[in-house]
Order: structure tokens, then C-alpha cells, then sequence
């Protein structure tokens, strides 16, 4: 659990407290992903999973109480040296925060997170914010970028949604990460 005092968006201070997740905030976290559009919304049931059953892997950040931010991942099953960030929400109370890269750094900074060597997400093409943070991340752990085509528009989504980019951050060290993490 992290705790900092920052100026919020009204430049007043603000208590804003990084931690992992539990069962009881899957609805409120239900409730800040639809108001960051354009997320892909989840069930509450998602949310639940996701706050319990995947906990040691997602992140909340609460300002001043209030949740704010969300990032889910998991370990990638089959190789357990890559999380994948599936989901990252910042209320718009919190933008400007960097508050985004500062949670996916909570998670990897984290015990379960001790064999992981390779950050993974998927990104539109024309998600310019998110491309922003994952570039950031990347620059903070020293570390290449690389792209491709993991789900295309008209293969998986029949053409009703745009094609998702696999972002391969890595390799990076242990040491990276409690630097930048810390």
C-alpha cells in the first residue's frame, strides 16, 4: 500500500492511497470504469473476480477515499514471466496525477511479480493516452517496445471493433523495477 499527499486538479492537497483491491470495491470499480469512457464496460461479477480472485495482480487508487483508479492484470498462464495489463481506468478527478503508470508500477513491484520479466497490454491504434503510459513505463524500466497485430478488426471482432496492437515491454530487471517503483 502506497500513501501520498498531492495537489489535486483544484491544487489542494489530497490523500491519495495505492492498494490492492478486495471483494467489496468490485462495484465501485464497476462504477469508475463507466465513467471512464471509452472503456469496454465489464459485469460487476468481472469486477468481483477481478478484486478477489485476481487481487495480488490489480490495483485501486482512492483520493481522498473516493476510487479513482484501476488497473487489472494477470499472470500470463503459460508464461509466468509476462503480467498482462488487461484494463487501466483514471477518473477524470485524478488526470494529471500520472497516476496510471504509477499503479501498473504498484503491481509490478509486488511479490507475486517477482519472476516478471515482460509487461504485455493491447492498445488501438488510435488510444494515443494509453499508448503515452505504456511508453512512459517502458522508458522508466529501460526497456524496448514491441508491436504487433494480437486481435484484427475484421479476424476476431467482426468488424465492429478496431484491432488491438500487443504491446511486449521488455526485457527488464528486478532492480528496474524497485527503482522506478520506489
Amino acid at each position: 500500500m502506497k500513501i501520498a499527499t498531492t495537489n489535486g486538479n483544484n491544487g489542494r492537497k489530497a490523500n491519495l492511497m495505492i492498494r490492492k483491491p478486495k471483494a467489496t470495491d468490485g462495484a465501485s470499480v464497476n462504477e469508475l470504469i463507466a465513467e471512464c469512457k471509452p472503456l469496454d464496460e465489464n459485469s460487476v461479477y468481472c469486477n468481483l473476480l477481478q478484486c478477489s480472485h485476481f487481487a495480488d495482480t490489480c490495483v485501486i487508487a482512492e483520493l481522498n477515499g473516493e476510487p479513482v483508479g484501476f488497473v487489472s492484470g494477470y499472470i500470463v498462464p503459460e508464461n509466468p514471466e509476462r503480467l498482462f495489463i488487461w484494463q487501466v481506468a483514471v477518473s477524470p478527478k485524478a488526470r494529471g496525477l500520472k497516476l496510471a503508470k504509477s499503479m501498473i508500477l504498484e503491481i509490478l513491484d509486488r511479490p507475486i511479480c517477482h519472476d516478471v520479466t515482460e509487461l504485455q497490454t493491447t492498445i488501438t491504434s488510435s488510444n494515443a493516452p494509453s499508448q503515452g503510459v505504456f511508453r512512459s513505463v517502458a522508458r522508466e524500466l529501460e526497456t524496448e517496445v514491441k508491436r504487433k497485430v494480437l486481435f484484427e478488426r475484421e479476424t476476431h471482432f467482426d468488424g465492429a471493433s478496431a484491432s488491438e496492437i500487443l504491446w511486449q515491454i521488455g526485457p527488464f530487471e528486478r532492480e528496474d523495477v524497485a527503482r522506478v517503483a520506489a
